[in-house]
């Protein structure tokens, strides 16, 4: 994940260029907001992919949460999210998204696809929050100044998020020794650097990401390595991410429609908290 953004842009309205010594502060980031709305050349200030949905929203959005100092739950038992999210760090933060939508800073989730994938190429938006994946496909339309910005620090430290789908193998699975070899096949640096030069994520291993065009030493797209070991967290590590993840979406969506932002949070650790229970706390001591 990184903070799109074009040089020009930063030049155009007298921002410092953050790095992953000093990312921007809250502060600064919603000064450059500001600044980018004065300017009057920009339908919003930022894109933040409101147009997608499902994980989209823990991946994307639960880090800036984290960087406040909340959380989807408390990592420390899995055993509730009470305090976490909805406590004093969670509260601000939910004021600050609810902000992004109210106060017209950023599209909300009524938001044209279209627009997703094109509204800051295009110009419509100064800066996007987004992924690696979408990186060649914007340098590819001509965004020739591109910029990829680190996370900005809302307190707690710049946070994003970490990890995409694994392979794994069944404790069922008829053939386990076939599927051992097939994810060892295909792991190897000459693949993942084909898979990655094909549709542009970033490779998984430093030595196929030397295979690579974007992503080896000096290539355009080489800073997602510095993001990810610098900022990176990964997601709750518990079965029941899968309805935790669900909750989230749906509570950050509500609270960008308009929701009282206390009553949301309140009832999301409500719903999380029901389920943990009836899961028998998910296996976690």
């Amino acid at each position: 994940m990184a903070l799109y953004a074009r040089q020009s842009t930063l030049d155009e309205l007298g921002l410092r260029s953050p790095d992953l010594d000093k990312p921007w502060s809250g502060e600064e980031f919603m000064a450059a907001l500001d600044a980018a709305i004065s300017s009057g050349n920009y339908e919003y200030t930022i894109d933040m992919g409101m147009a997608w949905t499902g994980e989209w929203y823990p991946y994307a959005f639960s880090p800036l949460l984290q960087s406040f100092g909340g959380d989807i739950v408390d990592r420390s038992t899995y055993q509730t999210a009470e305090g976490v999210l909805n406590g004093d760090a969670a509260l601000a933060f939910g004021e600050w998204w609810k902000k992004l939508f109210t106060d017209g800073y950023a599209p909300g989730t009524s938001q044209d696809p279209a627009d997703r994938d094109t509204g800051f190429i295009g110009g419509k938006y100064a800066f996007a929050w987004n992924g690696n994946w979408a990186a060649v496909l914007t340098m590819d339309e001509g965004v020739d100044d591109l910029v990829f910005l680190p996370a900005p620090d809302f307190g707690k430290g710049p946070t994003i998020g970490a990890a995409s789908w694994q392979f794994g193998i069944s404790a069922g699975s008829e053939h386990p020794e076939g599927a051992a070899a097939f994810i060892e096949f295909a792991l190897q640096d000459k693949y993942l650097a084909a898979f990655s030069d094909g549709i542009g994520l970033i490779p998984s291993t430093p030595s196929a990401a030397a295979m690579t065009k974007n992503y080896a030493k000096g290539g355009k797209l080489a800073v997602f390595f510095d993001l990810s070991e610098s900022q990176a967290l990964l997601r709750p590590v518990s079965l029941g991410y899968v309805v935790q993840a669900k909750v989230f979406e749906k509570t950050l969506a509500d609270i960008a429609n308009g929701a009282d932002v206390a009553d949301t949070l309140d009832a999301a650790v409500d719903e999380i908290n029901t389920d943990i229970e009836r899961n028998k706390g998910y296996g976690h001591k």
